[in-house]
């Protein structure tokens, strides 16, 4: 069972470390005029938001299914990532249209307070954003990953304006300032599409990946009563899988027998696959091969 309390407990951190460190920020922002730092600070602030969206969706997703979603509430954490990217979106267009403006319109800033906040909001979501990495990865929560991923983000954002912010100081030349932020635009961009994929494969009902199509079918490959097997379907939503397959086995085999084979494959790819839910439909071999020759035109 996926443990609901941890990822809520994750996503809460996630909150409130964004909360703290965005009006960090804004102050910043605000107190050396920095354009960087106030894409920073913009960034952050989508942070939030995302990071309550997390919160939101994994406190959704781990609902048991119910008569009216009988797959369960998975893919609510799905529209959470896609929703999490468009803000980055947002937020990237915000910061590249700033940056264009500050570098026709040049401004002096006031570098030092802006180093310190920076420098120290990127050390801090270093260590947030490692354990939100984990606790996506061993919950298998696709909002906390996108979660842990924004934050990734942050950080080198922050880092990128950090060192725009030194140059400044050192050459007492402000261009650097519009110059980093251009450049963090098309990272934020990068990390944006990455997610926006990853979420829309799952809205989509996209196959489980290679790796785990190949676990079950090796579980029902090796069973010594399984003859052939056809129409695998897998697809993930949420941390939740599904799967379900045509098995067939011989045809002289009583229903009870049939059923045990079933259960046996069944509870083989529960213990190796988390959260999974695989339904079998057995068939007679002979039978079924006979059908879809006269009936499909298979060979």
């Amino acid at each position: 069972m996926v443990d609901t309390r941890r990822k809520a407990v994750a996503a809460l951190v996630s909150v409130l470390s964004n909360l703290l460190l965005t009006l960090a920020k804004v102050v910043a922002a605000i107190l050396s005029g920095s354009i960087s730092v106030l894409s920073e600070a913009v960034h952050s602030a989508g942070d939030i938001v995302a990071s309550l969206l997390a919160f939101a969706s994994v406190r959704v997703s781990d609902r048991p299914a119910d008569p009216e979603h009988p797959f369960g509430h998975g893919k609510v954490e799905s529209f959470a990532g896609l929703a999490e990217a468009l803000l980055l979106i947002g937020a990237a267009g915000y910061v590249g249209w700033e940056a264009v403006h500050r570098l026709s319109h040049g401004r002096t800033i006031e570098v030092d307070i802006g180093l310190w906040v920076v420098g120290g909001t990127a050390v801090w979501n270093v260590f947030v954003g490692r354990y939100l990495s984990r606790v996506a990865k061993e919950t298998d929560s696709e909002a906390l990953a996108a979660d842990a991923a924004h934050i990734t983000a942050d950080v080198v954002t922050s880092m990128g304006v950090f060192i725009g912010l030194a140059l400044v100081k050192i050459t007492n030349d402000p261009i650097y300032d519009p110059i980093v932020a251009l450049m963090l635009t098309a990272w934020i961009l990068w990390m944006a599409g990455k997610i926006a994929y990853n979420s829309f494969s799952l809205l989509i009902d996209t196959a489980l990946p290679a790796e785990e199509v190949e676990l079950i079918t090796d579980i029902i490959r090796t069973h010594p009563r399984v003859l052939d097997w056809h129409q695998l379907r897998t697809r993930k939503s949420g941390s939740h899988r599904h799967a379900d397959v045509h098995v067939l086995v011989d045809d002289n085999l009583s229903l009870v027998e049939s059923h045990r084979i079933a259960e046996e494959i069944e509870d083989r790819v529960r213990s190796s696959l988390p959260n999974v839910s695989i339904n079998i439909h057995m068939e007679p071999y002979l039978l079924e091969k006979r059908h879809r020759r006269d009936v499909h035109g298979e060979g």
